[in-house]
């Protein structure tokens, strides 16, 4: 009687078996964790602005404060980016002519706001407050890394909603006090949990509302 099955086509029909049962696991796993890489999330990308702005050379060689730029920061729920004002407040006199700064001379001219592509985007469902973060004890480095080290500005964290919830559910571990709220080389001290809790009362953080889904989605 002639064979049938060629040899090992049990264990080939126990691979089809395996396969067709963890195949959709392992889609979801792949999806998973496309959704949090850098080609989805931003992560670590730069992006290129007209003109190119140096927080390494602006921040950190010549002392220039976040609110300098991002007048709103400590106010208004958007922090504000550079107009061609502030610009120019130093560029009228230095620098006047070079190349690279040739679009804000243009936007001046032309009474045109500059065009910066905005690097830390969050979605449009997504509400975040930069005035109750900032007046709350969270320092810019905490979310933008320390841009004293960016010749170009790159998004230092994924800002996913795991990323956010993280902060929400201890809040402790990242509060500092307003004095260092714009100190890029802060890190949190032996104490932390000890002074974070303290930042909590002080400011009257309810952390039982802080992972409410009103608080990010509205």
């Amino acid at each position: 009687m002639p064979q049938i099955f060629q040899p090992g086509a049990t264990t080939y029909a126990r691979m089809l078996l395996a396969a067709l049962a963890l195949g959709p696991l392992a889609l979801v796993l792949l999806a998973y964790l496309l959704m949090g890489s850098p080609y989805v999330t931003g992560q670590d990308v730069t992006l290129d602005q007209l003109p190119p702005f140096s927080h390494a050379h602006h921040v950190r060689q010549l002392g220039i404060g976040c609110a300098m730029c991002h007048s709103q920061v400590e106010e208004t729920a958007f922090a504000g980016m550079p107009t061609t004002n502030v610009c120019m407040s130093c560029h009228s006199q230095i620098w006047t002519n070079a190349a690279m700064l040739a679009p804000v001379r243009e936007s001046l001219a032309e009474n045109r706001p500059l065009q910066w592509h905005r690097v830390n985007n969050l979605p449009d469902y997504v509400y975040f407050n930069h005035a109750v973060h900032v007046q709350n004890g969270v320092g810019c480095s905490s979310c933008h890394g320390d841009v004293t080290a960016m010749p170009l500005i790159r998004q230092a964290a994924p800002l996913t909603m795991g990323w956010c919830l993280d902060c929400h559910k201890a809040p402790e571990r990242q509060l500092r006090p307003q004095a260092a709220i714009y100190d890029f080389k802060w890190q949190p001290p032996p104490d932390q949990a000890a002074r974070g809790a303290a930042l909590v009362a002080a400011h009257g953080i309810d952390k039982a509302h802080l992972l409410d889904c009103t608080v990010c989605h509205r």
